[in-house]
C-alpha cells in the first residue's frame, strides 16, 4: 500500500505573505479545516514544511 498524508488547513491565511498563500492553494486547500490527501513523496513533504504552522499533517495508509 501506498502512503498518503492527510493535510488539514487549521490556521487563516489572512496577512500571510504570497508565498504561504500560493504553497497552501497548491496542497489542494482553499477553506479553514478542510482536508485532503495527497501522496507522500518529497515534493510533497516540501511544502508541507513551509507550511507547517498552518497545517496539521497525518501519515495514513491508503
Amino acid at each position: 500500500m501506498a502512503k498518503q498524508l492527510q493535510i488539514t488547513l487549521v490556521k487563516s491565511l489572512i496577512g500571510r505573505p504570497e508565498k504561504q498563500r500560493i504553497t497552501v492553494k497548491t496542497l489542494g486547500l482553499n477553506k479553514m479545516h478542510q482536508t485532503v490527501l495527497q501522496q507522500d513523496n518529497p515534493a510533497i513533504r516540501g511544502m508541507v514544511a513551509q507550511v507547517k504552522h498552518l497545517v496539521e499533517c497525518i501519515e495514513v495508509e491508503a
